[in-house]
Order: structure tokens, then C-alpha cells, then sequence
């Protein structure tokens, strides 16, 4: 069946949103706002629609050749030009404060500001995480797979990684496939880390608990991306894979980056923003908003690596730092005794530690894309913090919780959508609440 449509909107997530003649909405694979189109419909239920475009009848001034075809999914919004990517970014954070948050339109609209661009469109990844397939001969195959796909696209480069990786899926491909021959080595992930600013290579493999030919590795794998370090990641494959151990094979054993004038190392298994200029202007954001006056006690939950926790230290904060993740907290007290501050580093769930850290001046908030855990928006309120400021990935779930914020006695003043993910739909907000007066 297939349906012209005229395209209204991009909704938060590939698709685009139209509506069919008899008035239901319709989500369109490969549409940009202003767009005509006709539309294969693959999905029909009661409320909504999909499709896909089958002919473009009248092309949006949105809309742009993207420059890879390579249909991994990895850029969905690639056919849009890039202040149509803003603008759709920063109405999607609207949206969502009025869908979900619960705020009258006006002052969503008010308190979201343009988003911030990325200074680099393309080529700003400084990491690539490449899933592990075979083709039809039973090679090794390194890719992506699509969203709700099983099968791994193969790819020899990507355009959203910066040049010293780009060519990383190619170069590594044929090293592994050369190092396994014809056995299975049980690589199922890779990962690439590659700094512009301290020039560092990091090769990670992720395999289950095996041997492994580790000496060969090393060497093969040097000549194949000129890397500075190559760990192997013992875990089991799986959405909540668990890591046993990283074997440092050759190098470093760690990636560097310089951040915010500081040298961050980073493990593996750790989490560091994937766009590193724009990782800056989060931390100058956070530190903007907070107004940090020296000696203040601030917490930082889901403190990772160090990201905010070291530069308010530096600026002359006292801070306690909360981090789960055992690696993470290694590096976390790594980069604090490398940029010369003192952090109190917890390592536990925020939820449970929270409680425990006493009165506070400010806190910074970033969780995973779930958003805060039930409870913590509570405990927040108890300790007390004058300001919050709250870094999001997802912002369907902190519209959630900014309506948690605002029933627990703080008040949205600011929100500022960051672009780290050029070519998607992804968007980070830093947020900034103030506690009413009591």
C-alpha cells in the first residue's frame, strides 16, 4: 500500500513523522521535514503507521545527499542538512519537557536554548565499537548492526570517526582474519579509541575467557593501525556481559585524551564522550550553570572517569565522586592524582550512597540513558544542594525526571541541548535546576 505524504517533523529517532490522509500519524524511514513523498506503508496499527520513502515527489530544502550509503544505521539523519538537525534536536527537547516533563509549551520553549553545534559534522568519533559477524564464506566480518537488526553490515571505513581510526573496520578486518585462520577465536566486539589531540591508539578485543594468541596478536595488529596500546576484554557476550579481567597485550594498556587541560587516561571497559570538543563544552556548561565558588562541597554521581569530578576539583571544589563502575574508578583516581587535585572517590551506587554524603552545596548529575533510578530524585532533595546540574543522553528519560525535580522542590532554570552525535537523531542536554526558597 502506498500513501503520499507531506513530512511535518523528525520524531526521536530515525524516522520522520507525517500524517495519512485519514489523519494518522505515519513514521517514515528516510524522510526530512518538508518533504513530499510517497510512502510504502510496512506497519499498520490502531494509533500509528511506518513506512519507508519510495519516490521523492518534492524534496525539502532540509533535505542533502548523505555521503555514505553504507546502511549500517550508524547516521540516520544524514539526509538532513545540519541546521535542519539542530532545530529538530532542540524541538525534540521541547517536546519532550511538554510530553513527558509536564511544562506548559511556552515556557519549554523558553527555557531550552539553540542547540550547540559540533565544529566537526564528519569525522568527529574518537571511537568506533565494531560488532563482530561472518559472511557467507565463514570470514570474519567487522561492522554495525542495525537497529533492531541481528546481521552485521559489513564496513571498510566511517565517516563519522576521525581519521585516525576511519579506516579502522578495513585495516582491522584483515588483521584478524589473517591472526585466526581458520579457527575461532571468539572475538565477538572491537573497539577503537583514537585521539586527535594526544595522537593515542587503542585496539580493544573482547572475547570470552581462551586461550589467545596473544604475542601474534600484538604483532599483527601493530602494523595494522599503528596503535599505542592493544588490550584484550575478557567478558561473555551479552547485553549486561560482565568483565572479568583486560589483559594488556602491547602499549600503554589505557587510552589518553586531553580534556579540558587535563590528560584523561581511560581503561577499556570505561566510558568517555565520544566527541571530545563537545565534551568540553558540557563541563564549561555545568561549570557556567553551578557558578562553583571555592571550598564549595559538591557531589558528582555517576561520576565516571573523572569528566566533571577533576575540573570542579580544579577549580577549587571540594568533591566527592560516585562511580560504579570498577574500572571507571580506577581511572577515576588515576586522573585525579594526574591533575595534581583531591577527589574523594566512592566507589557504589549513587542510589545507595547518596544518603551517606551529608549537606550539600551542588550536585552534577549523568546517568546512563535510563536516567535516575526511583529514589534518587528524593535523596537529592534531602541533601540539599542549591543547584543541580543534570547532563543527559536520553531526553525522554530526563524530561521524566525533571518532573520528579520539579514535584521535589527544585525548578528547571536552564537547558542547553548539546550536539555530540552529528548524523543522528542523539542529543545531550545540560540542565540546571535551583531549589525553591523553603
Amino acid at each position: 500500500m502506498t500513501e503520499t505524504v507531506r513530512i511535518d517533523r523528525m520524531s526521536y529517532g530515525s524516522a520522520a513523522v507525517g500524517r495519512l490522509a485519514d489523519g494518522k500519524t505515519v513514521f517514515v524511514d528516510g524522510a526530512a521535514p518538508g518533504d513530499v513523498v510517497e510512502v510504502d506503508l510496512v506497519e499498520d496499527k490502531p494509533r500509528f503507521a511506518r513506512g519507508r520513502v519510495a519516490t521523492v515527489v518534492e524534496p525539502s530544502p532540509a533535505r542533502v545527499d548523505a555521503p555514505c550509503a553504507a546502511g549500517c544505521g550508524g547516521c540516520p539523519w544524514a539526509h538532513l542538512s545540519y541546521a535542519a538537525q539542530l532545530d529538530a534536536k532542540r524541538a525534540n527537547v521541547v517536546d519532550a519537557l511538554v510530553r513527558t516533563g509536564r511544562l506548559e509549551r511556552e515556557r519549554a520553549k523558553g527555557l531550552v536554548a539553540p542547540c550547540v553545534p559540533s565544529k566537526r559534522e564528519w569525522g568527529y568519533r574518537n571511537k568506533l565499537e565494531l560488532a563482530c559477524g561472518t559472511d557467507a564464506a565463514g570470514r570474519l566480518v567487522l561492522g554495525m548492526r542495525p537497529e533492531g537488526g541481528e546481521a552485521v553490515v559489513p564496513l571498510d571505513t566511517c565517516p563519522l570517526a576521525n581519521r585516525l581510526i576511519a579506516g579502522a573496520p578495513k585495516a582491522l578486518r584483515g588483521a584478524l582474519r589473517f591472526l585466526a585462520g581458520n579457527e575461532d577465536l571468539g572475538i565477538f566486539r572491537v573497539g577503537v579509541r583514537g585521539s586527535l589531540r594526544t595522537k593515542d591508539v587503542e585496539i580493544a578485543l573482547w572475547t570470552p575467557p581462551s586461550a589467545f594468541p596473544r604475542a601474534q596478536a600484538a604483532k599483527l595488529l601493530a602494523s595494522a593501525c599503528k596503535n599505542t596500546s592493544l588490550v584484550r576484554v575478557l567478558a561473555e557476550p551479552g547485553r549486561a556481559r560482565k568483565v572479568k579481567k583486560v589483559e594488556a597485550l602491547s602499549g600503554k594498556g589505557c587510552w589518553e585524551e586531553e580534556l579540558a587541560g587535563e590528560r584523561f587516561l581511560t581503561s577499556a571497559p570505561s566510558f568517555f564522550q565520544v566527541n571530545t570538543a563537545q565534551a568540553e563544552r558540557l563541563i564549561a556548561l555545568v561549570q557556567e550553570g553551578l557558578g562553583i565558588a571555592c571550598g564549595d562541597y559538591v557531589a558528582d554521581l555517576y561520576a565516571g572517569g573523572g569528566t566533571f569530578s577533576v575540573p570542579l576539583a580544579a577549580a577549587g571544589a571540594d568533591v566527592v565522586a560516585v562511580e560504579a563502575a570498577a574500572s571507571s574508578v580506577r581511572d577515576l583516581r588515576r586522573n585525579a592524582e594526574r591533575a595534581g587535585v583531591e577527589i574523594e572517590v566512592v566507589g557504589g551506587d549513587a542510589a545507595r550512597e547518596l544518603p551517606e554524603l551529608g549537606e550539600l552545596d551542588a550536585l552534577v548529575v549523568d546517568p546512563p540513558r535510563a536516567g535516575l533510578a526511583d529514589g534518587v530524585v528524593e535523596s537529592i532533595a534531602e541533601a540539599g544542594p542549591r543547584q543541580v546540574a543534570y547532563v543527559s543522553c536520553d531526553p525522554q528519560t530526563w524530561a521524566r525526571d525533571v518532573a520528579r525535580f520539579e514535584d521535589a522542590g527544585y525548578r528547571l532554570t536552564a537547558a542547553t541541548p548539546v550536539d555530540l552525535f552529528p548524523q543522528t537523531y542523539h542529543v545531550e542536554v545540560v540542565s540546571i535546576f535551583e531549589r525553591r526558597a523553603r
